[in-house]
């Protein structure tokens, strides 16, 4: 039986003026996986992600999180809801006004009647989890390396202990190394949390290493969906492409295993 589906999304159509870019789109996000999703570059990858949380609108098609419909819950259910996920978004997104640890307060002040100390701790034990010092903590975002940035940009999406996360290309614009670490962090925080995460990425390392499973958008559809051998044996010519390349023979040896 399949784990329950903590995100179901059915048939959903989101497009602009000229443009449809998500056509009848359906896909499920199961308790406690890491599903990482992939496509051709403004394919619609961080349109789905963002219409999930709302950002977006929809133009049809379902979206229930949680148990809730979208649609048909009130604005203060929504709202709840929106408590119980936290978000990495593209290159941080982290205030510049703020600094590191002020930015992890920041979803606290929104939602949490808590106190400026109770807060503060908080903060500084959500950095710490993700490696960032208390002397660090005090930097602004400017002074922070793009690892440590996005680093930070974790903790802030941790701050109230959410069951869902959602990571819009978190390894982009990190050195391999950089990125490494952080596919190890997001995999132990996974392990150690129990989250749910839905992860927007091109790079086949975190493809490989992290996610418990694949779903791979192409012309506004998900075509196929699986662990990575499911994925290795789709004939699909963009599929075949993308994770049969040159550079994807290479990861999958370095990681000990063979695409076809």
């Amino acid at each position: 039986m399949d784990a329950e589906a903590v995100i179901s999304v059915r048939d959903l159509v989101v497009g602009f003026p000229d443009q449809v870019v998500l056509d009848h789109l359906s896909l499920d996000i199961r308790r406690g996986e890491i599903l990482g999703l992939v496509g051709a570059s403004g394919g619609g990858k961080s349109v789905l992600l963002r219409t999930i949380i709302g950002l977006l609108a929809k133009q049809d098609g379902r979206i229930n999180i949680l148990g809730v419909d979208q649609d048909s819950a009130a604005p203060q259910v929504l709202r709840g809801i929106e408590r119980r996920w936290g978000v990495l978004f593209q290159q941080g997104a982290l205030f510049s006004s703020l600094t590191t640890r002020q930015n992890v307060e920041f979803p606290m002040r929104e939602y949490l009647d808590a106190s400026p100390r109770l807060r503060q701790d908080v903060a500084l034990a959500k950095l710490g989890m993700v490696g960032i010092s208390t002397e660090d903590s005090e930097k602004f975002p400017s002074e922070l390396s793009g690892g440590m940035t996005k680093r930070a940009a974790l903790a802030r999406a941790l701050a109230l202990d959410p069951e869902i996360v959602f990571l819009d290309e978190p390894t982009s614009g990190l050195d391999p190394i950089a990125a490494g670490d952080f596919d190890a962090l997001i995999k132990t925080l996974q392990q150690t949390l129990g989250l749910t995460v839905f992860m927007v990425t091109h790079d086949l390392d975190s493809l490989y290493a992290v996610c418990d499973r694949i779903a791979v958008l192409v012309d506004g559809k998900i075509i196929v969906q699986g662990p990575i051998a499911t994925i290795l044996a789709c004939e699909h010519p963009w599929v075949k492409a993308y994770f049969r390349g040159k550079r994807t023979r290479e990861t999958a040896r370095a990681l000990g295993q063979t695409p076809h």
